[in-house]
């Protein structure tokens, strides 16, 4: 079954989220995202997704206490996303207990950087790819860097590169449903690539088109939010393996 990675994006160590990637149109929705997280392991979630907004707009991690809180909890693997600009900020992360580090602009501004990392830390360094209209977005997603996924993808396959995240700006924060013809199309093209869809999802169907399709895991925020799935699906899901009728 397809592995289920529910999300939180942080903004002053609250659960925020954004439509398009807009800071502008950022929602608070509240609540302690530790309690979130035991929440998520209750249901029998394994793999929680860690998104500091405000560290991909300054260039620096900004809710590490958060990350810190979390995997104290000693329930969950986490991967962590925003503001990994440099060695610094890199093992800031580590240190505050991430077990995965989702690498996005730096990966498209400075590739060698991104090479030693993968060297350095093999199946740890995850790719994190922001698209919009087949170009990678930079920054917090503020800029395009004008660079094609594909060729960003296969700068960084020879040097161990096993897992990438990708996230459809224009679908992001809309429960519009994942860009489903984008990830099997890189399916096709990276099969030895973990792809993970991110992005969009908007209700249990959209889960189950992607198991259906055999992609390998999805991420799943906003539609948590705002009860469009349920923590009770989401953990007969998780527990039983088959989605509830």
């Amino acid at each position: 079954m397809i592995e289920i990675i529910p999300a939180i994006d942080i903004i002053g160590g609250k659960c925020t989220r954004l439509s398009q990637g807009d800071y502008a149109t950022q929602k608070n929705y509240g609540g302690d995202p530790a309690e979130w997280a035991r929440a998520y392991a209750d249901c029998g979630v394994r793999r929680l997704h860690l998104v500091d907004l405000e560290g991909a707009k300054e260039a620096a991690p900004k809710n590490l206490r958060t990350l810190e809180e979390i995997a104290s909890l000693g329930l969950l693997k986490v991967e962590w996303g925003g503001g990994i600009k440099d060695d610094d900020a890199l093992a800031s992360i580590w240190n505050a207990g991430a077990d995965w580090a989702i690498i996005g602009s730096i990966a498209a501004k400075e590739p060698q950087r991104m090479l030693g990392w993968l060297k350095a830390y093999g199946s740890r360094i995850i790719l994190g790819a922001d698209v919009r209209d087949g170009k990678v977005a930079v920054s917090g997603w503020l800029e395009d860097s004008g660079i094609d996924l594909g060729d960003l993808i296969q700068e960084f396959l020879p040097a161990g590169l096993e897992q990438a995240i990708v996230t459809d700006i224009s679908r992001d924060g809309m429960l519009q449903g994942p860009s489903f013809d984008l990830y099997q199309g890189l399916q096709e093209q990276f099969p030895a690539l973990k792809t993970i869809v991110s992005g969009g999802v908007s209700s249990l169907d959209d889960v189950r088109r992607a198991d259906e399709l055999g992609l390998p895991g999805i991420i799943v925020g906003k539609a948590i939010y705002e009860n469009r799935i349920t923590l009770n699906e989401l953990a007969i899901c998780l527990q039983n393996g088959s989605f509830p009728a």
